[in-house]
């Protein structure tokens, strides 16, 4: 155990020498390219021709890395004046979740600004009330579809600041890369899935130990569907399950057009180490088919708003035994899908 600590500190002091330094340097290379952006732009923007998207994504890029740098002088602050002080840790935590909230809606305000991000909620009262509107309550685990740019981002801001919320959360090991998000989310309770780890017994295990120590205020954010939705994914997910002979679910994905299909073992690891955790699924579109580049580039800025609906279901309303949990995970992934097919017609 002693080992694989020394081996992780060691792991993490080798990627922050790399990544700090990159994003001092990405600091005038971003200003510059802004610059260079508005030169070469100037004629369309005198002519009114509002999209300017270079200009839109290199002030993105200016803006995302004046906040990391923020971000980073801030959670090294933090972290003295904490240092040596008694329950120091518990109030770390403290300041960084704040931190962290104050870099989301900075991140989102920029989005907005920049690209007319709009962002609809909508809770669902006869799904047993929102995580929103009376302020944290008892521990959630929320169960959130994943597509298209940033979703992730908008998920936990609105768990931060809407909902009140500490989000403990599952994400990607390559976002250790942006070094803000390295200190902060390593400090915080969290779960790095390395890349093509899937459901490896460490991840399971991981996220079994975070729904364990959820208390009222926590939410542990998890995303299913292991990636961005695409439809290349999807037929793939589908012939993997049909390899492992599991027919009742290769029926649920080729009826689901707009999601994959879930992973079980860490959702399941999570359902029975947080017993009186209710559960939150959260459906969205309007970031949907912005999967490349070029599909970005296209799709930017936003013509229609980013919609999304959350739903809540009790504890007590969460079966018992591996089985019956499959196939009730199952059906609400199937609402997901049939909400976003129908937002999407609408959209």
């Amino acid at each position: 155990m002693e080992g694989r600590r020394a081996t992780g500190r060691l792991r993490c002091l080798l990627r922050r020498s790399v990544t700090v330094p990159l994003l001092l340097v990405s600091l005038p290379a971003a200003a510059a390219l802004l610059l260079v952006a508005l030169v070469c732009q100037l004629p369309l923007l005198l002519l009114g021709r509002r999209r300017a998207r270079p200009v839109r994504l290199a002030a993105l890029l200016l803006l995302y890395v004046l906040a990391d740098l923020g971000g980073l002088l801030a959670a090294t602050v933090n972290w003295l004046r904490c240092l040596g002080r008694a329950r120091g840790a518990e109030r770390r935590a403290e300041l960084d979740h704040r931190l962290l909230g104050r870099l989301l809606r900075i991140v989102h305000g920029a989005g907005a600004r920049l690209f007319d991000l709009r962002l609809r909620v909508r809770p669902d009262p006869a799904g047993g009330g929102s995580t929103g509107g009376a302020g944290p309550g008892g521990p959630l685990i929320v169960l959130a579809r994943h597509a298209g740019p940033g979703d992730s981002f908008l998920l936990v801001d609105q768990l931060l600041s809407a909902a009140g919320y500490r989000p403990r959360i599952v994400l990607k090991q390559r976002l250790r890369l942006d070094p803000t998000l390295d200190v902060l989310l390593g400090r915080l309770p969290s779960c790095f899935v390395p890349p093509g780890g899937g459901e490896t017994d460490a991840t399971v295990a991981r996220i079994t130990e975070l729904a364990a120590g959820l208390r009222d205020g926590d939410a542990l954010v998890i995303f299913p569907e292991g990636g961005n939705f695409t439809q290349r994914r999807r037929q793939r997910a589908i012939r993997r399950l049909r390899r492992r002979g599991e027919r009742a679910r290769v029926a649920h994905a080729e009826r689901d057009h707009h999601v994959l299909p879930p992973r079980m073992a860490g959702t399941l690891a999570a359902l029975a180490a947080a017993p009186t955790a209710d559960v939150v699924f959260v459906a969205h579109t309007g970031l949907d088919g912005m999967d490349s580049i070029g599909t970005v580039w296209r799709g930017l800025p936003l013509t229609r708003p980013v919609r999304a609906r959350w739903w809540r279901v009790p504890a007590r309303a969460v079966p018992t035994g591996r089985q019956a949990r499959e196939a009730w995970l199952l059906a609400h992934w199937d609402r997901v899908d049939a909400w976003v097919a129908l937002n999407r017609a609408a959209g």
